[in-house]
């Protein structure tokens, strides 16, 4: 989907269910797996016109008048699972609701006759087959209409619907901006046994079961002509790794926590899109675009200014590459004004030596520009500095690094950070941070009035930063970042990429990665007992593409170094030697 034009006044959004029916695929020639109930809807001049989705619609305000129709399922016990004070029976209701009015299929067992009490491992009742429902599809329409309601279905046939054949699997909220929004309860059900599947002729113009991978291909070669909305696609990538209908159920079934996903509404060179919450971009757009006004965006685009905050604003460099991912980030930090202050601004990280990025940090200067801080100096980060020295006569702060391979040797600071210091500035305040590893001088500021901490290559988004020794230490950087877990943080702004949430847990996974790699290394080093630099590297690194295994060559160095360091391996004319085998060969 792509648009250019301005979001829809935002409407609150609507409860709503989606069943996802899945079988197991025919054959072994065919490949076996699960296949999925897919439903492709008519033409209804919204976005969701033409696309192949599961069965599901409003929660109808009726659904809460019948719970008397279900069998195996409570409200009680319903809302606990969906995580809500009550009603949640309402949303299993309307979703089997609503896949047999689309679709034909019914979960429902005769009330009739004798129901043992239900439980995960023993369903109450066996479904109804195809013989007994074929009688009920006069009903369907009826149904939709709201002619007749689910307690005169109940009461005239003796069925109640088996909901305790649902299993939770997913909640997903539309972004705002969008004219219809739905909060929407996905659930996994099993096929009944014996039944077929039918699409209405009237919603639905047509259903087919598919294996995930298969419509995820289709829809990737067709485009429009086999179009997915966007939870559909991620809901079909997960099943697809599973191997039965049997094992995507237990799963969904399986005590977990179902965590809400809602999208953002992003603009970029494909228009506006939802964004998904794992994607990069996902938590700046719901920082700085709210309410779904459609302006912010899903990509870094070179020379363009972005404000963050009233006191932040990001212009990246055109300088992308597998080092610097989209480019290197440079900040205005200031206060904006706020306060009736003069409007002065600090710039963190110049960046590389580019008269177009040179003009362009000019040009969106929010204000004066009094500071100029470096995190570290290497090529990406401080070069312009010279210039933007001369340009604005800002004073220099940063620090020059222990060993000069690898750094800007143009930067000379006016003032020699240790971290620690912390500068007042017009109505905002950092702090510097000395946090040495990926470089002896690297720095990283605290900005204490928003929690946010400028990162530089300390914390990267999306991948691990190298660690090339001499000047990158690996027992350095585990150090300096165990030292920022104790520090009260909101966000983290860094060098490359958007700005990053949740930075405890964002730390915490850096440092569980650094380790898992280090007893990766030590283990191998352990089982080969000698070995050089490059054996080891195919080896601890069989897991990293081998285009990226020179800046891997680094790291390896690094956590080896470290090793040496904690007394767990030496270096011995070129070759490496685990203690433990140092230790046999001694005794």
């Amino acid at each position: 989907m792509s648009s250019t034009t301005a979001p829809p006044k935002p409407n609150p959004p609507r409860a709503s269910a989606t069943l996802i029916v899945v079988r197991d695929a025919a054959g072994d020639a065919a490949g076996g797996g699960l296949e999925v109930l897919l439903l492709a809807r008519a033409e209804r001049g919204d976005h969701n016109s033409g696309a192949w989705v599961f069965p599901g619609g409003i929660v109808d305000a009726h659904d809460a008048q019948w719970h008397a129709c279900v069998a195996g399922l409570d409200d009680a016990a319903a809302s606990a699972r969906l995580g809500v004070e009550r009603g949640g029976l309402d949303a299993y209701i309307a979703a089997a609701r609503e896949c047999f009015e689309e679709a034909g299929l019914l979960f429902a067992v005769d009330s009739r006759e004798s129901l043992p009490a239900s439980s995960a491992d023993s369903p109450a009742g066996q479904l109804l087959p195809d013989s007994r429902v074929d009688d009920l599809q006069h009903w369907r329409g009826p149904l939709h209409r709201g002619e007749r309601g689910l307690d005169e279905f109940c009461a005239e046939t003796g069925f109640k619907l088996a909901l305790d054949r649902f299993a939770y699997y997913s909640h997903w909220l539309t972004p705002p901006g969008r004219m219809k929004r739905f909060d929407t309860r996905f659930f996994l059900a099993l096929a009944p046994a014996g039944q077929v599947a039918a699409h209405d002729g009237v919603e639905l113009k047509a259903h087919r079961w598919v294996r995930p991978a298969e419509a995820l291909a289709e829809a990737k070669a067709q485009g429009d002509g086999f179009k997915l909305m966007g939870p559909t696609i991620a809901t079909l990538i997960e099943l697809k790794r599973f191997a039965s209908a049997q094992a995507a159920f237990d799963w969904a079934a399986s005590p977990r926590d179902v965590p809400l996903i809602a999208p953002r509404m992003g603009s970029g060179s494909k228009g506006v899109r939802p964004v998904l919450p794992h994607e990069p971009a996902w938590a700046e757009i719901a920082r700085i675009d709210p309410n779904g006004e459609w302006n912010a965006s899903y990509e870094i685009n070179p020379g363009v200014a972005v404000r963050l905050s009233p006191r932040v604003v990001r212009v990246p460099a055109n300088n992308g590459s597998q080092m610097t991912g989209p480019g290197t980030n440079s900040y205005f930090v200031g206060g904006g004004g706020i306060g009736g202050g003069r409007n002065e601004w600090a710039l963190i990280d110049p960046g590389p030596d580019d008269a177009a990025h040179v003009q362009a940090l000019l040009a969106h200067a929010p204000g004066p520009v009094r500071w100029i801080f470096a995190t570290h100096t290497h090529k990406d980060h401080s070069p312009a500095t010279l210039a933007l020295k001369t340009a604005t006569g800002a004073q220099v702060f940063g620090r020059v690094a222990d060993h000069p391979e690898w750094q800007d040797a143009s930067f000379v600071p006016d003032v020699a950070l240790q971290g620690g210091e912390r500068f007042a500035l017009d109505g905002a305040t950092l702090r510097a941070v000395h946090t040495p590893g990926h470089a002896s001088n690297h720095i990283c500021y605290l900005l204490e009035e928003e929690k946010t901490l400028f990162t530089g290559d300390h914390v990267m988004q999306g991948s691990t930063v190298v660690i090339n020794p001499p000047d990158g230490d690996m027992g350095a950087y585990l150090a300096s970042l165990r030292s920022l877990l104790d520090e009260d943080l909101e966000w983290l702004a860094p060098g490359h990429g958007f700005l990053i949430p949740q930075p405890r847990r964002a730390i915490e996974a850096l440092i569980a990665h650094r380790l898992k790699r280090e007893a990766k290394v030590a283990a191998v080093l352990t089982s080969l007992q000698s070995a050089t630099l490059d054996a080891l590297l195919a080896l601890v690194y069989d897991d990293v593409p081998e285009r990226l295994h020179a800046m891997a060559r680094r790291s390896l160095l690094a956590h080896l170094l470290k090793l040496r360091d904690d007394g767990r391996a030496s270096e011995q004319e070129g070759r490496w030697v685990s203690a433990e085998t140092q230790r046999g060969a001694a005794a």
